[in-house]
């Protein structure tokens, strides 16, 4: 299985530290943010990374490389033309490195220690998200969960952790423009195609300088 890692956004959240660097590069907990997942993916046994470059992507290529110095190889998925592709359409461009095997996306500005599975197997739907328990900042959350099937309505929900697994199939008819993943999680959710699991380890989101503050101070 493949693993591919979200990295093309320009974090204008993050301002004005992504005016120079792109937001995986970020340095937490001693490193760049986007090494944390490529270590994890790696010590999992995941050996193949696609990574799609955005906002001063070519920094991301340039630090990375071809990924033989983290014993993984890693592929391009290069979006700096057109400007980011949000989430679906990031993955979309990227589906001709991807393949025809199911394969992981995590989002690369979230730091966990979630373990990644490159062996799981789609055998209830053709997606599988992970949920973790409501931040500060999504009080309300994203989806709710039932025997393991996800739900959109539900008395108890939780935050999308930006990690899931797909099958391609799903990603059918859908052209590489830009376009956020939630709508196709909703619709699948709606007909009983996407599963879920609750993940209650070290997630957290380093979306905005208060929380990269955050994280670097009380790791």
């Amino acid at each position: 299985m493949k693993a591919m890692i979200l990295a093309a956004g320009r974090g204008e959240r993050m301002k004005p530290l992504t005016d120079m660097i792109p937001k995986p590069l970020l340095p937490v907990v001693g490193k760049p943010l986007i090494i944390h997942h490529i270590e994890r993916l790696k010590e999992a046994g995941f050996k193949q990374i696609v990574i799609n470059l955005g906002h001063l992507g070519h920094l991301i290529q340039k630090i990375l490389g071809d990924g033989s110095r983290f014993g993984v190889e890693i592929y391009y998925s290069d979006e700096q033309e057109e400007g980011a592709l949000e989430s679906l359409g990031g993955i979309v461009k990227a589906l001709d490195i991807l393949g025809s095997e199911p394969f992981l996306v995590v989002n690369g500005d979230i730091y966990c220690n979630y373990d990644f599975n490159p062996n799981f197997n789609l055998q209830k739907a053709p997606a599988h998200i992970v949920l973790v328990p409501n931040p500060e900042h999504n009080k309300k959350g994203d989806f709710g969960l039932n025997n393991g099937y996800i739900s959109n309505v539900a008395q108890k929900m939780f935050t999308f952790s930006g990690i899931g697994y797909y099958h391609p199939s799903i990603f059918n008819d859908i052209s590489p423009q830009k376009a956020p993943l939630a709508p196709l999680l909703r619709d699948l959710a709606d007909k009983k195609q996407l599963s879920g699991e609750l993940f209650e380890g070290v997630w957290h989101d380093i979306g905005t300088p208060q929380r990269l503050k955050e994280i670097n101070e009380n790791f």
